[in-house]
């Protein structure tokens, strides 16, 4: 039976692969040559809570050189429910042609054909969270370091979410596809679904899964915000009372930064609402556990809907 089912599964895994070597060849070249940007700067020298002027500038000209790489390599966090849902495929087409009634009448009881096609998909979609996770993470080192890993275009391809992501939506295309007994229809709902759901969560759930710190200070950013990720941020008199823009920003000066010109009894304060660093993991445990939770009730809903209502 796991021979049939691997070769009933490998099309779908084939593809998958491909998917994941083509981010490789595009991947790898890229990140060899921002690590190099970055060593050949020496931005390691800059990766304290106060950089110089100089740091500063080495380390906005990096971002800026590969500003445009990341932005497309954010749109990545597509890939994990695609490959969900390809890899929901196998389990979905036997129920719509009819051929599992075929399985079935073998020496194999449904339950054993249910569990086998399911595990199989499962495993499938963690080895490939797995390599998709590891290709970003190292492809991501150098700007983590310098801006670590709480914006949502990095946080998304950090630490294990991915494997959230990818049964999450391998269970949701699975669910609908059983109940309409339609591969591609319910191929491109469960993909649909793992997009809404995805942004939902950057936009709204995320910044609520974990209490927000608020600080105010005066006079240089405090070391709380390095790394953080700022919800907010705003400037305030000395009572905590929101005010308008504190300076007017003119000239330069030798570093290359604009000299402010405050007026007289202008507001010297600043406001952040922030989630910190250190909040990383507390989040990342957060959203897979929801991710994966919502996966396993909705795999659980399949097995049931296939081994009681298909007939």
């Amino acid at each position: 039976m796991i021979w049939v089912s691997w070769r009933q599964q490998r099309t779908e895994t084939y593809i998958a692969l491909g998917i994941l070597v083509a981010l490789a060849a595009f991947l790898i070249p890229t990140g060899l040559n921002m690590a190099s940007a970055y060593h050949d700067a020496h931005l390691g020298s800059c990766l304290g809570t106060s950089p110089s002027d100089a740091c500063h500038l080495e380390i906005d000209g990096f971002l800026q050189r590969f500003d445009g790489i990341a932005s497309l390599i954010a749109w990545l966090t597509l890939v994990p429910g695609l490959i969900g849902v390809l890899l929901a495929a196998p389990f979905i087409l036997p129920i719509e042609h009819g051929t599992y009634r075929l399985d079935w009448t073998q020496s194999i009881t449904r339950e054993t054909w249910v569990s086998r096609k399911l595990g199989m998909g499962i495993a499938g979609t963690l080895l490939a969270s797995l390599a998709l996770t590891l290709l970003l993470r190292w492809w991501q080192t150098p700007r983590i370091r310098l801006q670590g890993r709480m914006d949502n275009s990095v946080f998304d391809s950090q630490g294990i979410v991915i494997f959230g992501y990818t049964l999450f939506a391998l269970a949701l295309a699975v669910a609908v596809g059983v109940v309409w007994r339609r591969a591609v229809p319910g191929l491109m709902v469960g993909f649909a679904g793992y997009f809404v759901a995805r942004i939902f969560t950057d936009t709204w759930l995320r910044q609520r899964l974990a209490p927000t710190h608020a600080l105010s200070w005066k006079n240089g950013e405090p070391a709380a915000l390095h790394n953080a990720w700022v919800l907010t941020q705003y400037p305030t008199n000395a009572h905590g009372d929101r005010v308008s823009m504190l300076c007017i920003k003119l000239g330069g000066s030798k570093s290359g930064f604009p000299i402010p010109v405050c007026p007289h009894n202008a507001p010297v304060y600043m406001h952040a609402v922030f989630h910190p660093a250190s909040q990383f993991w507390q989040l990342q445990l957060t959203e897979t556990a929801m991710f994966g939770g919502i996966a396993v009730l909705l795999l659980a809903f399949s097995a049931w809907w296939t081994l009681r209502r298909t007939a």
